[in-house]
């Protein structure tokens, strides 16, 4: 058992606040978790953690020893990083997330490619609608669109999304051909909303002679999932704002139509996030690269 291994252990268990969630992230059993901690406090002669039957919190020599850590395996991978430079052999695991559509319609089918190219990397994939937390959660790199709420992290823009209102001919033929946002809201069209933990309402963001304005729109029909929109839009039943690359092949097709015209949405910012510690390591910013030119490469068409 190496000393890295139980400051890396630590170092989870810190940032989940649980030794099993540290252990699942880790891939390691309860007791592999539980016997590195133990081997780490022994050989520091301190207890780094306070535990009871409900709560493991860290003690103040865990407090002061977390930062310390941290500095270390920064230093360690900052070393691996500049061997792997010079033997251009990146090896290791890579945890990325990404968006439910982006990720299954570019990301994921481009993963064999990357690692045809780099035998010695593996790569996990968690593809989610939902906000991510890279340090809680332990990802080296998250493909995000928006606007990031953690200053801390850096960030590689990679394009600006263009996106498109849309709803299908039977939605239309029932409910009127929405010109406008005003109309969309005035006229209390069902609007089909992206839900996020936290999200008190829904506004869209849609561009007028006068500039962008925020419209708050309502509707019954609310997900965490992009593609489970598009199929309620698809069945008829209220207005999506999509992707224009998640619904090419429906608005070709006829099975969707643009609606809002006048008040298009504005693009949306496509970015791969990740902290300056990940960013040292050759294997995340090559496939920072990799997945930047896939997805332009896409959004030329």
């Amino acid at each position: 058992m190496s000393y890295l291994d139980n400051i890396r252990t630590f170092i989870r268990v810190y940032e989940l606040g649980s030794m099993s969630a540290a252990g699942r992230d880790m891939r390691i059993s309860p007791a592999v978790t539980s016997s590195r901690i133990a081997s780490l406090e022994e050989h520091l002669g301190v207890r780094l953690f306070q535990r009871t039957t409900r709560n493991l919190t860290p003690t103040e020599h865990g407090k002061t020893f977390y930062d310390g850590a941290c500095q270390v395996l920064e230093s360690v991978e900052a070393a691996e990083a500049q061997v792997v430079n010079i033997t251009e052999q990146p090896r290791g695991s890579l945890f990325v997330a990404a968006p439910l559509g982006i990720g299954r319609r570019i990301i994921a089918p481009q993963v064999p490619a990357f690692l045809d190219l780099y035998p010695d990397v593996s790569l996990r994939l968690r593809l989610t609608d939902r906000k991510v937390d890279l340090t809680t959660e332990g990802l080296d790199l998250a493909i995000f669109l928006g606007q990031p709420e953690n200053s801390d992290l850096r960030m590689k823009k990679i394009a600006d999304v263009p996106r498109v209102l849309c709803a299908s001919p039977s939605y239309i033929a029932a409910r009127g051909h929405p010109f406008s946002g005003a109309q969309i809201v005035d006229g209390g069209h069902e609007c089909l909303n992206l839900r996020f933990p936290g999200a008190v309402d829904f506004q869209w963001p849609l561009i007028t002679k006068s500039g962008v304005k925020r419209f708050r729109v309502g509707g019954r029909f609310e997900c965490d999932d992009g593609d489970t929109l598009t199929d309620w839009a698809l069945a008829g039943h209220g207005i999506a704002l999509k992707p224009v690359f998640e619904v090419a092949d429906y608005l070709k097709s006829g099975a969707l139509v643009v609606v809002g015209e006048d008040t298009p949405p504005e693009p949306i910012q496509l970015a791969c996030l990740f902290t300056h510690r990940r960013h040292q390591d050759p294997k995340t910013r090559l496939f920072m690269d990799f997945v930047s030119e896939q997805i332009i490469s896409v959004m030329k068409g």
